[in-house]
């Protein structure tokens, strides 16, 4: 695919469209315009997945740890290949920008690339018995998996939901965002050209909660992996629980970024500031909360205004811009709202706050300063480009805020303090903690969250080995 205008569902190794099935507009964020027709999937398109994905399981169970690995290598080297059009793909529907968008795919062939050695790691362990008696745990595929993606990322959330599950020697079933499906095809056409059976790797649209309901509801499933807000992992979840199914969940979050008085300001800014509006905000490990010790919180908020009204926005196919459009009309909206309360219980509006002209659902990178702890943008994800900013008593005091919320996704710290950085690395609830830098993901390292930003991992070892289940053989 080269652009939206051959959108279809991809059963069987079939791309299906049209035949009176329904249809939903994909819209680009930059200009609203319509970029393509998306179908849905029938009742019937979701039976033959589900009847592919069963055959396609026991089949590809048993293939050897070699020919799934060569797939994920294979697909890998054409992602690579492929990477500057379905970035642009990624860019047309989804709004950030090009630079970002290329390195995103990218970030999916060394997800894949790491799987493929994965395949060849799936260790058991023998356990100590008398002469003439052995026990010994394997790890087998859990069985068939519905994965869901999220928006945000197009790429990358379906290559979590795929790549795992096919290293692990499961069929995968994933339904990406119907409001960014073409990078989420194209990385699946790349594994099935790559070598990845049909029938191991399939990709359905519909109305999400239908699609959903219709996949958890068989009992060919046996795992669901989402992507996306805390309330509807928690459907998902309680969908799930009807039938024992394993679940991953990868919710939402409000990461702290906790600044301490022994850092140097414009290091922090000049890492941070990039990283809270990079995807214009709309990252699950987005620093949000910015919690800066008293003696630096007046240069600190300075420095981040001053950098973020430097910001360039516009259409993220343009190679000067930094930030793109929000994905979608939701996201301005929600926000201003947000901010308007914040505003009302008495927080400062430093820089931006509001949205930018009248085409497409682009927002000015807005920073807000000294917001209640009542506000509501305190409490609940922004997922868009602000910086909230409020200045702390003490080292204490930052951790306890920190913690304060349900969430635990991601959380930053700036310190070089060797005993504080071995306090936060035991006290600070959250799955992900960078300690002065801004990276929390990497092919090779656990990705998820603990609290109400979900459970399991995608990524590293674990995103394989939490697509099998542990399986104990006592022999005498």
């Amino acid at each position: 695919m080269t652009d939206h205008s051959s959108l279809h569902l991809l059963i069987g190794g079939e791309q299906l469209s049209g035949g009176g099935r329904e249809t939903q507009d994909v819209i680009d964020p930059a200009t609203a315009e319509v970029l393509g027709t998306l179908p849905h999937a029938s009742a019937d398109d979701l039976d033959t997945a589900l009847a592919n994905a069963d055959k396609g399981f026991k089949e590809w169970r048993r293939e050897s740890a070699d020919k799934r690995a060569a797939a994920l290598t294979k697909a890998a080297s054409l992602i690579r290949e492929r990477a500057k059009d379905i970035g642009m793909l990624l860019t047309r529907e989804q709004g950030k920008p090009i630079k970002e968008a290329i390195g995103e795919v990218i970030y999916c062939a060394m997800l894949f690339e790491f799987y493929a050695g994965e395949c060849k790691r799936t260790y058991g362990r023998e356990l100590v018995r008398p002469t003439g008696q052995s026990a010994r745990v394997i790890y087998v595929p859990v069985g068939p998996v519905a994965g869901f993606a999220a928006w945000n990322f197009p790429a990358i959330n379906v290559a979590r939901k795929v790549g795992g599950a096919i290293a692990a020697g499961c069929s995968v079933i994933v339904k990406p965002s119907e409001e960014t499906p073409a990078a989420g095809l194209a990385l699946v056409q790349a594994l099935l050209d790559g070598g990845v059976p049909a029938d191991v790797c399939q990709v359905v649209f519909g109305v999400p909660d239908e699609v959903s309901r219709h996949l958890l509801a068989s009992p060919v499933i046996r795992k669901v992996t989402f992507t996306g807000s805390t309330a509807v992992g928690k459907h998902l979840t309680k969908l799930a629980a009807e039938d024992m199914k394993v679940t991953t969940m990868e919710l939402g979050g409000h990461a702290p970024v906790m600044v301490f008085k022994d850092s140097d300001v414009d290091t922090v800014l000049d890492t941070m500031v990039g990283a809270a509006f990079r995807n214009a905000g709309q990252v699950c490990v987005s620093p949000t909360r910015f919690l800066v010790e008293q003696d630096l919180f007046e240069n600190f908020r300075d420095g981040f205004i001053e950098r973020a009204k430097a910001i360039t926005v516009g259409n993220g196919m343009d190679q000067d811009t930094r930030m793109g459009p929000m994905a979608n009309e939701r996201g301005p909206e929600g926000l201003a709202k947000k901010i308007a309360d914040a505003k009302d219980k008495g927080a400062k509006i430093d820089t931006g706050g509001e949205r930018i002209g009248n085409q497409g659902f682009f927002f000015e990178p807005t920073v807000l300063s000294e917001v209640p702890t009542n506000a509501e943008i305190m409490n609940e994800e922004p997922f868009g480009p602000v910086a909230l900013i409020n200045p702390m008593a003490s080292a204490d005091a930052i951790i306890e805020e920190a913690n304060r919320l349900p969430y635990g996704l991601a959380a930053y710290a700036w310190t070089n303090d060797p005993k504080l950085r071995s306090r936060l690395a035991a006290d600070v609830e959250a799955g992900m903690l960078a300690i002065n830098g801004a990276n929390v993901s990497a092919p090779d390292a656990p990705f998820g969250g603990v609290k109400w930003s979900g459970h399991g991992q995608e990524d590293g070892a674990e995103g394989v080995m939490h697509c099998m289940v542990p399986k104990t053989v006592h022999e005498s």
